[in-house]
């Protein structure tokens, strides 16, 4: 396969065949993240995208269940590239069952509804979407391309074409200073958006990052441990879905949790409640990472 530079995908894809079909990030604004700030965006001409489905389809087209297009925000390309692209995943890949990307707001938000009812029957079923708050003053901060509202109408749009969504939050993004405002926010933001399923990671300063410099002028301070939790209690308290898988499993976090909420709302609080007042252990830090 040709991949260029580190490709990310969400932990739920372990066991997908990630397609590069864009290379980068086309918004690669957002002051905390590093994923894509060494390439320039573009999108992969159709033809390498077809002859690397090709090429999988000839090493694992009898195993391949699930199909991740990346990089940051695929959902961006337009459907003359995403329809033939699905097309010959279907024709390839016989046990194919699930195809997913990330994608912004604006990504959704620009798509016309026959277009995204067109990927839908095309077979993108899933789109991985990172708010990262529901607060709008954190939203512009950390120059996130789109506010709580547009966030919310872009849910409203994915599922309204058949498609799931999961939306992820970011425990910390907010600082010291708006922690509060961010967790209650983001509770809200999740209930509006009602996703299929829903994530919490935990914010590292990546050197080099805006955010990094912010934090070294003194412009922003990360809460500590028991701030990163306290946040998750209020998201997780306060958050309504209809019916959402949770997870808290990625490599950022200190408390790995797993449920469904709103099923296990009081379980999963109750853990929480447990790990702020020491009685069970949190995950190192020398074995934490991105």
């Amino acid at each position: 396969m040709r991949y260029e530079g580190k490709i990310y995908r969400p932990p739920s894809e372990a066991d997908a065949f990630i397609l590069q079909a864009t290379v980068g990030c086309s918004w690669n604004r957002c002051i905390y993240c590093d994923m894509y700030r060494e390439k320039r965006y573009r999108v992969r001409p159709l033809a390498e995208s077809l002859a690397d489905l090709d090429e999988a389809a000839r090493r694992a087209g009898d195993r391949i269940e699930k199909l991740f297009v990346a990089d940051g925000d695929a959902l961006g390309m337009p459907l003359e590239h995403w329809l033939p692209i699905l097309e010959r995943a279907r024709e390839r890949l016989p046990r194919l069952r699930r195809v997913s990307c990330y994608a912004m707001a604006s990504n959704v938000l620009e798509k016309t509804d026959e277009e995204l009812l067109a990927l839908r029957r095309g077979g993108l079923g899933q789109l991985y979407i990172g708010p990262e708050s529901g607060d709008d003053e954190t939203l512009k901060r950390i120059a996130k391309g789109a506010t709580h509202e547009q966030h919310v109408r872009a849910a409203q749009r994915a599922h309204a074409a058949g498609m799931k969504i999961s939306v992820i939050a970011l425990l910390g993004v907010a600082g010291t200073a708006r922690a509060r405002e961010h967790a209650e926010a983001t509770g809200a933001l999740v209930t509006a958006m009602d996703p299929e399923y829903f994530a919490a990671l935990t914010t590292t300063v990546v050197p080099g990052t805006p955010l990094a410099k912010q934090l070294g002028r003194g412009r922003f301070e990360l809460p500590d441990i028991r701030g990163m939790l306290a946040e998750l209690r209020t998201i997780v308290d306060t958050a309504r879905p209809t019916d959402a898988v949770f997870r808290t499993n990625h490599a950022s976090n200190y408390l790995p949790l797993a449920g469904r909420l709103p099923r296990d709302r009081a379980r999963i609080v109750e853990i929480i409640d447990a790990a702020l007042s020491g009685r069970i252990p949190l995950r190192p830090e020398w074995s934490r990472g991105l």
